[in-house]
């Protein structure tokens, strides 16, 4: 499968089979995600692995830090519809055979930043993008389907304490065979988000 196709097929999955990863599968997908390029090569991502034994703490820690969110206690405040949608993530987390968790070694999660400060996050992100990236696509050419998860911020200060970082966590990555086959979904036109100069 050349990088053109492997683009275009690539889907978010939600549906996973109940069945393990090989570990060597799991380590080239993490070698291509350190493969990614990134601004001023700081490399600023580390990885957390959390397996089939991890899954009943993850999810527990997960849920507890829903409900804080939830009663109004966590760090999105009438965040609405977005907590639905976080317990239907969480749900899928559930099930998936693995999840990768991707820290950003060179930032802990700030609010108010110098322009220094503020231009090193855009770049350390810009660069975990790119790795993530790379790491969809890897897993895809091993057959195997993927999902990239933003909703761990409505659990963030649990998932850190959990996994036993100070540091930034960005996001994470579920893997495993999928159960299904989605459609692509609508893509904006070329011409409508490309300008020529």
């Amino acid at each position: 499968m050349d990088i053109t196709e492997a683009i275009a097929k690539r889907r978010s999955i939600r549906k996973f089979l109940d069945k393990g990863i090989e570990p060597g599968d799991v380590e080239k997908i993490l070698q291509a995600g350190i493969m990614a390029p990134s601004a001023k090569n700081r490399q600023p991502w580390k990885f957390i692995v959390a397996g089939a034994k991890d899954r009943e703490e993850m999810v527990r820690v997960m849920r507890g830090g829903l409900e804080r969110e939830k009663q109004g206690a966590g760090l999105f405040k009438g965040a609405g519809q977005l907590l639905a949608w976080a317990e239907h993530t969480f749900r899928i987390m559930a099930e998936a055979p693995l999840t990768i968790f991707i820290i950003n070694t060179g930032d802990k999660l700030r609010f108010e930043l110098s322009p220094e400060e503020k231009f090193q996050e855009m770049a350390n992100i810009q660069s975990i993008g790119a790795s993530i990236q790379n790491m969809l696509l890897t897993a895809h050419a091993l057959g195997l389907g993927s999902l990239w998860i933003n909703d761990i911020y409505f659990a963030y200060r649990d998932l850190c304490s959990w996994l036993g970082t100070d540091q930034e966590l960005i996001a994470a990555v579920s893997l495993g065979y999928p159960a299904e086959n989605p459609q692509q979904r609508p893509r904006k036109a070329l011409e409508t988000v490309v300008e020529w100069k």
